[in-house]
């Protein structure tokens, strides 16, 4: 099942389960008018902020989206990470 995760179920999917732990979560509805590469997820609850780029796990990440996440990582307090299908439990975890 995990295999064939599209990228939309697994935003789902990490949304609700975010929201019920209480985080506060940014998607962009209809990223065309956003900046290219900017990760699909900001998520914030008490000191840690996240950014989170989907992909499924056949989904190839774009130069663009490389550097904005390597950007984002170099700011202190800031994680910034690709999440697929095949670690989506470890990203539950991060979200407790």
């Amino acid at each position: 099942m995990m295999e064939q995760m599209s990228e939309k179920e697994l935003s789902h999917n990490i949304v609700k389960e975010a929201k019920e732990l209480n985080w506060l979560v940014y998607h962009t509805w209809l990223s065309k008018f956003s900046p290219a590469g900017f990760p699909d997820l900001c998520m914030v609850r008490g000191d840690r902020l996240l950014f989170w780029e989907l992909k499924t796990n056949k989904g190839l990440v774009s130069p663009l989206q490389e550097a904005w996440l390597g950007a984002l990582s170099q700011v202190p307090g800031v994680e910034a990470k690709i999440v697929r299908p095949d670690n989506l439990e470890e990203a539950y975890k991060e979200l407790i």
